[in-house]
């Protein structure tokens, strides 16, 4: 309640009535947009198992109880809002109703988004957002490789994509055919073009065709072995163009997320990760902020020195970096992980003190292996970590709902101790009553 002086008092109805009326003219039309890309979701039954092979389809399978489908939902409504029009069908299956069809599909986790071409299954397993997503359903519709025909279609490649790889020659001969199975394998997770000379000429530097160019970062690199193609063998080709598009269909400091870390592990390299802390809006402290550029500019400033051997990137959710040390961890700070033995390997330095030269000395240190490694892969490490991840996920839960905790594991444990007491004392008072009954018969 608002009070002011007699004379300046203002009445509570003219006071929220303008504010209603604000709020009238503003929420209608985002209720109604809301719904609007909540109605391009189809909501699917059974019969999904009879027509599912024909078409395009982006499906979510969900329960209704799962807290991460409620969270997915109205991002997938502004999928199917920014595919609608295309040949793709968004969908969703309540799996609790439609069991065949969760069985079907082998649906084994909520929530679970899939893309089906034909026969065709791809699970997704990227960050879920809006553009990520649009990004995987737009990837797969297509063939691994799309053609550019016309100079500007590159210019809008550059404006749409952060990254994409783009072959440039003749569309013939073990290169080509190297670059092609290579976009079949990792099409979920990256764009693949070609185009003539004479298009990619217009926007790019290369000195020998055929050749093979990644963009990210406003800059674009040249696969490395194209000059000596001819005299490499075919298996040789295929899997040195694997490896670069493996570990080239990263940008050069990604954040790191739980669904990303996995492919990101897969580069076999050594992972420099600047841990630091984002609030509810995906905001970061200043001071923890200015450590994550200060490790960003090391890679950005020495790529040449740093690339072959190691993947920088962020992480905006410690826990992520927790669950890898097995340690809670202050913020900000830097691990380093090696992707192969899954060591991992951290400073002595207090985080603000690290300067760029420290840096250097301590990445130094790891790939002459003169640092301590950490934590692996050990049947003993397996344990810790099986331990750590159960401590970790029931203090969340208890945070998140204690009162729901309380119910799940207290209920359990109510019912053991009624029957280890039955068990037990039951034996002590049928003892009791046989004495009783004995000294009456006295």
């Amino acid at each position: 309640m608002l009070y002011f002086n007699s004379s300046n008092r203002i009445n509570s109805t003219s006071l929220w009535k303008p504010l209603f009326m604000l709020l009238a003219i503003f929420a209608t039309p985002l209720t109604h947009a809301a719904h609007a890309e909540a109605a391009r979701v189809l909501e699917l039954s059974d019969r999904f198992l009879e027509v599912y092979n024909q078409g395009q389809w982006l499906v979510m399978f969900y329960a209704p109880w799962c807290g991460y489908c409620k969270r997915t939902e109205p991002i997938f409504g502004q999928v199917a809002q920014e595919l609608h029009g295309l040949n793709i069908r968004v969908g969703k299956v309540d799996c609790t109703r439609f069991t065949n069809v969760a069985r079907e599909m082998k649906i084994r986790a909520y929530p679970t988004i899939m893309f089906i071409k034909g026969s065709a299954k791809y699970v997704y397993n990227g960050d879920r957002t809006k553009e990520e997503l649009v990004d995987y359903a737009l990837r797969m519709s297509g063939p691994p490789v799309q053609l550019v025909t016309r100079p500007e279609s590159v210019d809008m490649l550059k404006g749409s994509h952060t990254i994409f790889f783009i072959f440039v020659g003749q569309q013939e001969g073990i290169l080509w055919e190297s670059y092609n199975a290579a976009a079949e394998n990792y099409q979920e997770y990256g764009f693949f073009y070609a185009t003539s000379p004479d298009i990619a000429s217009q926007h790019f530097d290369f000195e020998h065709l055929p050749a093979l160019l990644v963009y990210k970062d406003e800059q674009h690199y040249v696969y490395p072995h194209a000059h000596v193609v001819d005299t490499m063998e075919g298996t040789e080709i295929n899997e040195t163009v694997h490896h670069w598009v493996n570990v080239e269909r990263f940008t050069t400091f990604p954040k790191i997320t739980r669904f990303n870390i996995n492919q990101l592990m897969l580069t076999k390299k050594y992972l420099v990760v600047a841990v630091v802390e984002e609030d509810k809006l995906n905001q970061v402290a200043t001071h923890e902020l200015e450590f994550r550029d200060m490790v960003e500019a090391v890679i950005r400033k020495h790529r040449d020195r740093y690339h072959d051997k190691f993947q920088f990137g962020w992480i905006g959710e410690p826990g992520i970096a927790h669950s890898i040390i097995l340690d809670t961890l202050p913020t900000p700070h830097v691990i380093v992980i090696n992707s192969t033995t899954q060591h991992h390997y951290i400073p002595d330095d207090e985080p603000l003190k690290i300067t760029p030269q420290a840096l250097h000395i301590f990445l130094e240190s790891i790939h002459n292996e003169s640092a301590t490694p950490l934590g692996g892969d050990t049947y003993f490490v397996r344990l810790r970590r099986a331990f750590f991840e159960a401590k970790k996920g029931l203090r969340d839960m208890w945070q998140g709902n204690p009162v729901l905790t309380t119910v799940i594991f207290g209920l359990p444990f109510g019912f053991l101790s009624l029957i280890l007491y039955s068990i037990f004392c039951g034996d002590c008072f049928v003892a009791s009553d046989e004495e009783d009954d004995h000294e009456k018969t006295e």
